[in-house]
């Protein structure tokens, strides 16, 4: 059996089904490969959506039109928006999910794309064209042929879950087997292969928690929505709680320490340090009192409840041992034993922007296997490696995002440019236009990008469309609405603010700091709809913060010239004499696309960058080459 696709997607996890998602919105006849289809989306470790930085991506994977957002809506039953008593540009939402239903509502949105197949099976191996992929082949016996295929493994490639150091067992999550035959393809198609591990706590029975001994952390108890584009029907809100592990904890821990799969040297791979094992915490950190740990609902119907904070390798009785020294965990009942696995990954030097392996053209890797962690860092890459493997098909340009435009841009520049040397996680601090990249502009900054690639339905054209009108009416109106001393001195006490004299525009008013959109919103009596309050804030931060974000705008400009100094594909780095030898080696082995790549690669020096520039001239002069040189301007990595 033999079957054609414009692009193949292997793998149903968060990079996967946004690969294909984005793949079969750009009218591209897509086929997803998964060995559970009832598993799309699945939230293997904790059922959240968001956090600091990774809020914002889950929000811009929305505003390309993918379906992370929807989901998150649909199945949210706790919220909170982190970082709220800091400045905007740090904002990050994050929403609790229903772990059962996250997958079911991912099929659903999935099943509403026309042209995108689903299709339940292990791939064991890859059609090839010459260097390049034609299509792969399933454990089961069939060929689906296409063009441009999408790599969304996760922790299936060879992993290995790993409980105690007494043994460990194959498996890609908990229950299900992990891909060996496909990682032996791509290992012997050329690509590196390295390992990483990463783990998951136990899960508990809240019906034997004693809850008294708990802090409860309420949500926000706001209408807050990840998707820009459709309102999906929400869920009935769930209490978190929050407890602390004391030296009981850390003297069963320090005990059995050689017993852990880490600790004990069966596991090689390096691991999350932001996201660290209880027994890192342990020897990380010795002269700490404690570990705050937080308990999480599972979802609506379920009793279960994630302990965030105790990820561990232990034995099983270790951690029924080390579980009952928490407060409030006393007498609670393990539903779950956590674990750790470790897995092969692929390290993302070898990858172009678009996520097209260097080595075999129309393969895109996107996800874990890249050596990220993170649901949001997968779906970001998966959007992006699946709109490039549909552009690929279809003979056009690709869809890169700089920098300056999506922190998604961030997340692939880095593991492109630098590498991983453990787990990538994305943070603000990595962003150097963070106040141009805010969660509340998400949609107004790449809307339009994903409009004009033809990335959105013709609904979510009409909800852009819609939300940039009120956008701009409301921004005509903060600069063109006056007040009187009379209107808004009552308004301006109460916040307080300092009193005005005659008229003031709203948007001076704006400026300070303790005033709020949505206070001079409230003193107008003029007949109108009601304002978004999302939209509302998205605005009041520009007013707010106009002279900082011009000043980001323009340096964000000045960065993006130099990402116009175009670098020759076969430019013979290892000969250019005046760059150091660590330089020399480093751009060789990367290949970057533009001199402002190259200042990026750790160990390329500013010098070396002059260097660099002073090298292509003469390269190019040498050669006799027509065309720009290498100080003009070429296309630069854009989006669309």
């Amino acid at each position: 059996m033999k079957e054609t696709f414009g692009v193949i997607v292997i793998g149903g996890g968060h990079a996967g089904v946004e690969a294909a998602a984005a793949s079969a919105r750009l009218g591209v006849e897509t086929l997803l490969i998964s060995p559970d289809l009832e598993r799309l989306g699945q939230m293997s470790c904790n059922p959240a959506i968001g956090g600091v930085a990774k809020g914002v991506v889950a929000r811009e994977v929305d505003a390309l039109g993918g379906i992370m957002g929807r989901a998150t809506d649909a199945t949210r039953i706790h919220f909170r928006m982190l970082n709220r008593s800091k400045g905007p540009a740090v904002w990050g939402p994050r929403a609790q999910c229903d772990r059962s239903r996250y997958p079911v509502v991912v099929r659903r949105l999935l099943q509403e794309l026309p042209g995108l197949a689903l299709f339940q099976d292990l791939v064991a191996g890859l059609e090839m064209d010459g260097e390049a992929v034609a299509g792969v082949r399933t454990r089961s016996g069939h060929t689906f042929l296409a063009p441009s295929v999408v790599v969304t493994a996760g922790t299936f490639l060879r992993g290995r879950i790993h409980v105690g150091g007494e043994g460990s067992v194959g498996a890609g999550r908990a229950g299900e087997a992990p891909s060996v035959a496909l990682a032996e393809v791509l290992e012997a198609g050329g690509l590196q292969v390295e390992r990483f591990k990463t783990g998951t706590p136990p899960r508990v029975d809240g019906r034997s928690v004693d809850f008294s001994r708990l802090e409860e952390q309420p949500g926000d108890g706001e209408d807050y929505r990840f998707s820009a584009y459709v309102r999906e029907n929400r869920l009935e809100e769930r209490l978190c709680w929050v407890t602390r592990t004391g030296e009981a904890l850390t003297k069963v821990i320090e005990t059995h320490l050689h017993r852990s799969a880490l600790y004990g040297g069966e596991i090689s791979g390096r691991g999350p340090r932001y996201c660290p094992s209880i027994e890192d915490k342990v020897v990380r950190f010795p002269h700490a009192r404690g570990h705050q740990v937080f308990l999480e609902p599972e979802g609506v119907e379920s009793s279960e409840l994630y302990v965030n904070g105790l990820s561990t390798s232990l034995p099983a009785e270790v951690q029924v041992e080390f579980l009952r020294t928490v407060p409030g965990l006393e007498e609670a009942r393990i539903t779950r034993m956590g674990y750790a696995i470790e897995y092969d990954y692929f390290p993302p030097t070898q990858l172009r922007h678009t996520l097209e392996a260097r080595s075999v053209p129309g393969l895109f890797l996107a996800g874990q296997v890249n050596g990220t962690t993170g649901y949001e860092e997968a779906a970001g890459q998966g959007v992006v490696g699946g709109v490039n493997a549909a552009l690929r098909t279809r003979g056009e340009p690709p869809f890169i995002l700089g920098r300056d435009q999506a922190y998604i841009g961030i997340l692939i520049d880095d593991l492109v440019t630098r590498g991983v040397d453990e787990p990538y996680r994305l943070f603000t601090s990595r962003a150097e236009f963070r106040l141009l990249l805010r969660q509340d502009n998400a949609v107004e900054r790449l809307g339009p990008l994903a409009r004009a690639r033809g990335l959105l339905t013709e609904g979510q054209v009409e909800a852009l469309e819609e939300r940039e009108e009120k956008g701009a009416a409301l921004r005509r109106w903060f600069q063109g609405k006056g007040f009187s001393a009379e209107e808004v001195n009552p308004t301006l006490r109460s916040i307080p603010s300092a009193t005005v004299e005659g008229v003031v525009r709203a948007a001076e008013l704006l400026r300070r700091p303790e005033v709020k959109g949505a206070d001079l919103l409230a003193l107008d009596v003029s007949p109108r709809e009601e304002w978004d309050g999302e939209l509302v804030q998205a605005v009041e931060v520009e007013v707010k913060y106009e002279g900082y974000v011009r000043r980001e705008r323009e340096r964000a400009a000045r960065v993006r010239e130099q990402a116009g100094v175009r670098l020759p594909p076969e430019l013979p780095y290892l000969e250019l004499q005046t760059l150091s030898m660590e330089a020399r080696e480093k751009l060789e082995r990367t290949r970057p696309e533009d001199l402002s790549q190259a200042g990026r690669i750790p160990g390329v020096t500013p010098a070396d960058v002059q260097n660099l520039l002073m090298e292509v001239r003469r390269w190019r002069s040498g050669r006799g080459r027509e065309g720009p040189g290498a100080d003009e301007e070429g296309p630069g990595p854009k989006a669309g």
